[in-house]
């Protein structure tokens, strides 16, 4: 994980920008997954509902799984 400093003065300008890039990614994760499953089973079948629960679902598995993304992230960033 990052650790950061004490002091706001003390953060490096490559920690800022490994968080910012690991933020990114956890979200295109977070978000582009769910989205894709939950339109292409709209325009696929035309079922709304099914594609919100199956989206949601895989959403919310994601983020059960957020501490383990976040550290495989960071990892690879670092």
């Amino acid at each position: 994980m990052i650790r950061f400093p004490k002091k706001k003065t003390d953060i490096s300008t490559e920690t800022v920008i490994n968080t910012i890039w690991v933020s990114s990614f956890m979200a295109m994760v977070f978000s582009i997954p769910p989205l894709g499953i939950f339109l292409g089973i709209y325009f696929g079948t035309g079922n709304l509902i099914i594609g919100a629960i199956l989206g949601f679902g895989v959403h919310f598995v994601t983020l059960a799984f957020s501490s383990k993304i976040s550290k495989f992230l960071t990892n690879i960033m670092s």
